[in-house]
């Protein structure tokens, strides 16, 4: 999720472990450790593109990471906070560090929870950033701030948005295999022959839902608006795999095409060739948009290695995805 959204969940972990012993400091070391898991997003500064995709959500965001690093940081505080009990400070840390990476966990990115094993966890029920998830947790955590320590009415607040959250993320999956079944029937009806189907949120809602559809030669790409009256259509976009065939074996595109999950087409414009992760869509509700939001030129060197470069994404490009979001919501 992002990063206002597991400060807000950190700091709601925060208080509801320490708020009635320390106040408000409580919330600021959970918002603070709450944000701390997504430090490994640095990696892209000092490594390449495939080593920081592959670090992103992995050991700052498993089990053993929350473990490990859970009593370091509550010796750390204790070191110059006056409450000394690093029982109740290593519970903090560790509530506030394990429920970053399950809240993650139900995006389409995934985490790696379970490090050292390879395995990403990715529910795909809420997209990266929903107001309906973040802002009423906010004002609820807001609300409790302003409240004496030892006040009922401060824990109410605080239960009450932690209470709500939960509720949305049990929600969006219901949300989630109702349009599951829609996008089923579709195919079904349309006589679409299929190996797999994967679906996600659209950006900021649980109302439209995008599936993936991988046939033998392209994916399908498919929208459904709870408010939808006409039936589903799919875009379809060629896989074009055979322009990567000599490639195929170079350990680099082995990790891209693993980090992808499968779900990715190339495409080619003039001499360049573009390696295009599928899981997250276009820039774009039009058919047959290519402007895709994680595009990844491919890139040679004088001795046949490879590296990719990931396409900067244009403003105007998200301002008219906004528009046409809202538009599509609304049903077709």
């Amino acid at each position: 999720m992002d990063s206002l959204t597991q400060i807000v969940l950190g700091a709601a972990v925060g208080e509801a472990i320490l708020g009635r012993k320390i106040g408000n400091k409580a919330m600021l070391y959970g918002a603070i450790a709450g944000t701390i898991p997504d430090l490994d997003v640095l990696a892209s500064h000092v490594t390449d593109t495939v080593t920081a995709l592959e670090i992103h959500r992995g050991f700052t965001h498993s089990i053993v990471f929350s473990v490990v690093f859970a009593p370091v940081c509550a010796w750390i505080v204790t070191r110059y906070e006056s409450y000394k009990n690093i029982k109740d400070w290593s519970w903090l840390f560790f509530l506030a560090f394990i429920t970053h990476p399950l809240l993650d966990a139900h995006t389409t990115w995934g985490t790696q929870l379970l490090w050292p094993l390879d395995l990403r966890l990715a529910y795909k029920n809420i997209f990266v950033i929903d107001p309906l998830y973040t802002l009423p947790f906010l004002v609820f955590l807001i609300l409790a701030m302003f409240q004496n320590r030892s006040s009922r009415k401060r824990r109410k607040y605080n239960n009450i948005g932690l209470i709500l959250s939960s509720s949305y993320l049990v929600l969006s999956l219901i949300l989630k295999g109702i349009a599951f079944t829609k996008f089923e029937a579709a195919l079904k009806y349309q006589n679409i022959a299929y190996s797999d189907l994967d679906t996600r949120p659209a950006p900021l809602n649980t109302i439209l839902w995008t599936a993936n559809v991988d046939t033998k030669d392209a994916y399908l790409v498919g929208n459904y608006s709870f408010f939808d009256t006409q039936p589903i259509s799919f875009t379809r976009y060629p896989k074009q795999h055979e322009l990567i065939a000599e490639l195929k074996a170079n350990e680099k595109m082995k990790r891209m095409i693993h980090i992808s999950k499968g779900w990715y087409t190339i495409s080619q414009k003039e001499d360049d060739l573009y390696f295009n992760d599928l899981r997250f869509g276009t820039l774009s509700m039009q058919p047959n948009a290519q402007n895709f939001v994680f595009q990844y030129e491919i890139m040679k060197d004088g001795n046949g290695e490879i590296s990719f470069k990931e396409l900067p994404k244009e403003a105007v490009d998200a301002k008219r995805l906004m528009r046409d979001l809202w538009e599509r919501i609304k049903g077709n």
